[in-house]
């Protein structure tokens, strides 16, 4: 397939409002194997992080076709991001619908449980920011907002490493009551829409950094990653999110933990790894500025993302108690996130900085 054939790929698995995902969004699935546990749910983060990669294809596309393509995509995603913003109005943005409330939507159990029910989050409310065009009022109050439910501002980190604890970095959650959560990929993603847009930078931002930096250079991210980014527990995940930080901005904070990638991501793929996988940490080579050996992804098909998550929950990690902390780690209370067209959209993502 070319990347012609995978974006009209991706075009035709955007919802025409089918049942459980309105129009424009992408379908995804939340499911536990180990429990036989599967249900259709109906969230903003895979499109909007499919928005996100898909706009930065942009400068290594000439086609007008395939340009006007990507563009038709996002605006029918754009059109769905009013359902998900902050029930009050605030310039925030929830994982699930919020008018009315649909967390752990379509299910049968967890949807009628508020300890269930999350916040806005950064995550979801950096890609909104990264695929619209806030004001600069926006995007000021937007940096107010977040040092509001930074590390230190209300709460301290518990769920994490004690000497991590007292570093003023950013949370994943913006809800007034919920526990504070460092998460390197999150921060990632949050400090690529703060570089982005040229915001100003304190110490929330240099801790943020300095986070990152330490989890990499001790060897964390590879031996305890889900410790590292709750959300994104694997090392390949972690590398794809520090290393787009990297080859987009270049953090001066940054700079010494390169060559540690560029070599665990080489090592990695001399593994045995899920095909999905490898294309991850391929092109988080290629953006560091490392060739590899081409992965012949035209040859990929909707097989080949079984058994591949990019996202999970954990639920228990909220859980603050050293005992359900421990178990907040084990799979069987992991909810994983699966959804076909963000699968596409990587290999997109590949093929073209492949063959740039």
């Amino acid at each position: 397939m070319s990347i012609e054939d995978i974006l009209k790929k991706i075009a035709s698995l955007q919802t025409g409002g089918e049942s459980h995902f309105p129009p424009g969004l992408f379908p995804s699935y939340r499911s536990n194997k180990l429990i036989g546990y599967r249900r259709p749910d109906t969230n903003l983060f895979f499109s909007a992080i499919s928005a996100f990669t898909l706009q930065n294809l942009k400068p290594f596309i000439k086609e007008a076709d395939q340009l006007a393509q990507i563009e038709t995509i996002k605006e029918k995603i754009l059109q769905n991001y009013p359902a998900f913003q902050n029930k009050d109005g605030l310039k925030t943005y929830n994982f699930w619908r919020t008018k009315p409330t649909d967390h752990f939507s379509n299910g049968y159990i967890f949807k009628y449980f508020d300890h269930f029910r999350i916040p806005d989050d950064v995550d979801d409310t950096a890609m909104v920011y990264l695929t619209t065009n806030p004001t600069r009022e926006d995007l000021h109050w937007l940096k107010e907002k977040l040092t509001l439910h930074a590390n230190g501002t209300r709460k301290w980190a518990k769920n994490t490493y004690s000497e991590y604890r007292e570093l003023r970095a950013y949370s994943t959650w913006f809800g007034k009551n919920m526990y504070i959560e460092l998460d390197a990929c999150v921060l990632s993603n949050l400090l690529y829409c703060i570089y982005y847009y040229r915001l100003p930078f304190n110490q929330h931002d240099s801790d943020s950094l300095l986070y990152i930096r330490s989890i990499i250079e001790s060897g964390r991210y590879k031996t305890e990653p889900f410790r590292c980014a709750h959300q994104y527990p694997r090392t390949a995940l972690i590398i794809y999110h520090v290393a787009r930080l990297i080859a987009a901005f270049d953090p001066l904070m940054l700079r010494r933990i390169k060559p540690e990638l560029i070599e665990t991501t080489q090592h990695l793929l001399e593994q045995n790894l899920h095909p999905m996988d490898r294309v991850l940490l391929s092109t988080s080579l290629l953006r560091l500025g490392v060739k590899t050996k081409p992965i012949e992804v035209e040859h990929y098909t909707a097989q080949t993302f079984d058994n591949f998550w990019f996202f999970i929950a954990g639920l228990l990690t909220a859980y603050e108690s050293k005992w359900l902390y421990k178990l907040a780690r084990s799979p069987i209370f992991h909810m994983h996130w699966e959804c076909e067209a963000h699968c596409w959209v990587l290999l997109a993502e590949y093929m073209a900085l492949r063959d740039q």
